[in-house]
């Protein structure tokens, strides 16, 4: 089976769907996968990789589509991942169903959330459409959790739906303590400062002011506390992050935490890895609940953090309030604080939180998730050989 995967964003680019992408593809290929990944014309590897690369996409518009319709045609399946914002919010790549209807070529969708799409002005109810659009013309699509797999189920009930994970997009390192010193007096951190980690683009959803304003309650209550705000601010990909990046940097002035505030910038790996070790606590307010589909929980939990996050809007099997996670109410700076005062305080509850997480992040191996997408991939191939024979006997 030849497989392309179409990704809107992809590494050196900043972003999880990109980071997904190459972990996806490296996984699969390491399983005996003939894969390709078609990818922005700007994302050229910096490093070998065991699959090839074809980084052939401009703003992803129509003439993108054409070409990407001239590459399907020579694999047997398509496997689109999805995230509107990773398509510069186009139109075109909504229209790859129909390109692969068209062509003969099975496509399977990995929607990483299913937000709706901007498109253009006034586009009104077509921005649902493009998305239940994708939904309904996929051979199968892929969910990377509950709350998008329930909706899916309203929206497309006919459609073949599988709920697979993501994995962490950052390999953990060794720990080394001694880097982990000498990290913290780099950015200027007692030895017994609580060091609090965020590691997410800054995006409204993500609730950084909130964990902004929590700190300055911590402060103002003689915490000694700082905030390590790791990796990249915007990303490659939302042009909304750059305006609520500066509403947090505003914040950070106003509240007078400018010299506790850490902004490491982007990292490499190995380097990023490094820094969230570096930390004592990992911030997660994310104000629509904490979720299997966002990257950065899942690179906490590897990296063994004691995590304080938002509670689920549904039914999160495995993350448990007190158990291997800290939860709070979305959009509750003064429950942060509660939260994460305790546990600056707590240094064999951090611990403890510490071995749950990495407890609960064996779920989620990338050969795993590779497994579990390739039987994917092998149900619909398999539907299709079936449709084909029953034609071939009429």
């Amino acid at each position: 089976m030849k497989l392309l995967l179409v990704a809107g964003e992809f590494p050196p680019m900043q972003g999880g769907l990109g980071d997904f992408s190459c972990r996806l593809a490296t996984a699969l290929a390491k399983q005996g996968c003939d894969i390709s990944a078609f990818v922005p014309s700007a994302a050229v590897p910096c490093e070998p990789l065991p699959f090839p690369v074809l980084p052939r996409a401009g703003r992803w518009g129509w003439q993108d589509l054409a070409r990407l319709a001239g590459l399907a045609r020579r694999y047997d399946l398509v496997n689109l991942q999805y995230q509107a914002a990773a398509y510069a919010m186009r139109v075109p790549i909504h229209f790859l169903p129909l390109v692969c209807r068209v062509l003969g070529v099975p496509l399977v969708t990995t929607f990483h959330d299913l937000r709706v799409p901007y498109l253009f002005p006034k586009a009104g109810r077509l921005r649902a459409e493009a998305i239940r659009g994708l939904l309904r013309s996929s051979a199968a699509a892929i969910l990377t959790n509950e709350e998008d797999l329930e909706a899916a189920r309203m929206i497309a009930p006919a459609t073949r739906l599988q709920l697979v994970r993501i994995g962490s997009n950052v390999e953990p390192a060794a720990f080394d303590a001694d880097l982990r010193l000498s990290l913290r007096r780099q950015w200027g951190c007692r030895e017994d400062a609580t060091v609090v980690s965020y590691f997410a683009f800054l995006n409204a959803s993500k609730g950084a002011l909130d964990l902004v304003q929590a700190a300055a309650k911590l402060r103002a209550a003689g915490v000694d506390l700082w905030l390590a705000f790791i990796g990249g601010q915007t990303g490659a990909s939302d042009p909304s992050n750059v305006a609520y990046a500066q509403q947090v940097q505003q914040a950070i002035d106003e509240l007078g935490l400018r010299e506790r505030a850490i902004f490491t910038g982007y990292l490499e790996p190995a380097a990023l890895s490094a820094a969230l070790y570096a930390s004592d606590i990992c911030a997660l307010p994310y104000r629509d609940g904490a979720s299997y589909r966002r990257g950065s929980l899942m690179a906490a939990l590897a990296h063994g953090l004691p995590v304080v996050t938002t509670t689920p809007a549904v039914n999160t099997p495995g993350l448990s309030e007190g158990e291997n996670i800290r939860l709070v109410p979305p959009a509750d700076p003064a429950a942060l604080a509660a939260a994460i005062a305790q546990l600056a305080t707590d240094a064999s509850e951090r611990a403890r939180l510490s071995r749950a997480a990495k407890t609960l992040s064996r779920r989620f191996a990338w050969d795993t998730i590779a497994r579990e997408t390739l039987d994917v991939y092998t149900a619909v191939m398999t539907e299709r050989g079936h449709k084909r024979a029953s034609k071939a006997e009429t």
